[in-house]
């Protein structure tokens, strides 16, 4: 995807924020590469790439040598440089560069073994980290780790043949039932879910939908196919139209609320790509 001179107003403002958390590529000084969503170092190298910018711009490449330098032995990311590593941090780190083009990167490779390592018993990821105390529960895995670790995995020859990714997906699709909040981060399916989001940055239908669609598990279940006819009674025209974004991301053109965005609708293409692929 190539840079649209529609959208040189957005780059230059995600590159505005670049020095805003203490030093380059949008990381403080110690390199906390989360630090300051929604202008983090891994959250503004997906927006620069959705717009178009090629993984082999040197921004980009230096922001690629900044996350790898990241990557511990075992396979996971620590992205503070205090505190526990937590397998939502590592998830977040490979698909960002999964989408970068390294997926089959040695150090990839590994994290894609860790992860299936450290798998949860019912199929998803989880931290022990329990902030709103403990309950039944919080002994199930965090769906949105779940769906980013999938989204990173789709990138990888595990994509439809590792059945330890249909159980992911598994979890995720029950999780469209039970819709009752879960996780020791408490993630659910309600109100805020069902808002379209863009760009991909919570739990939300549409990015639901979108990971999904890449695994043959799901594309053929009850279960998906109520959240693909859900996404797409939202459509108006034929076009996603956002519901819901970030206020301070409200500014840019190609995610405004409450309008049609192309590159959104690029996306909901690619579902629709991907499951004429399955027939």
């Amino acid at each position: 995807m190539a840079v649209n001179l529609l959208y040189s107003s957005d780059i230059e403002a995600i590159l505005s924020h670049r020095y805003d958390n203490g030093a380059d590529y949008w990381t403080t000084p110690d390199k906390r590469l989360i630090k300051g969503s929604p202008f983090s170092t891994l959250d503004s190298v997906v927006y620069l790439l959705e717009l178009g910018m090629e993984p082999t711009e040197p921004l980009l490449k230096e922001c690629t040598d900044l996350i790898f330098s990241a990557w511990r032995e075992d396979g996971s990311f620590k992205l503070y440089p205090q505190g526990s590593i937590y397998p939502c941090h590592t998830v977040h780190a490979a698909e960002v560069l999964c989408r970068m083009g390294y997926a089959s990167d040695v150090r990839l490779q590994k994290t894609f073994e860790h992860l299936l390592d450290i798998q949860h018993s019912d199929g998803g990821w989880r931290c022990n980290k329990f902030s709103f105390g403990r309950g039944p529960e919080t002994e199930l895995s965090n769906p949105f780790p779940t769906l980013t670790a999938l989204n990173a995995f789709r990138f990888s020859n595990d994509l439809n043949n590792e059945p330890a990714l249909d159980k992911a997906v598994d979890f995720l699709l029950e999780h469209w039932t039970i819709k009752k909040p879960i996780g020791p981060c408490h993630y659910g399916i309600g109100t805020l879910f069902m808002q379209v989001e863009y760009p991909f940055r919570n739990y939300n239908l549409f990015v639901y939908v979108y990971v999904l669609s890449f695994y043959d598990r799901a594309k053929e279940d009850k279960r998906f196919l109520e959240a693909l006819e859900a996404l797409k009674s939202k459509m108006v025209d034929g076009q996603i139209v956002v519901e819901r974004v970030v206020p301070k991301l409200a500014g840019l053109s190609f995610c405004k609320k409450g309008a049609p965005s192309t590159l959104a609708t690029v996306r909901y293409h690619e579902i629709i790509k991907n499951l004429d692929r399955s027939k």
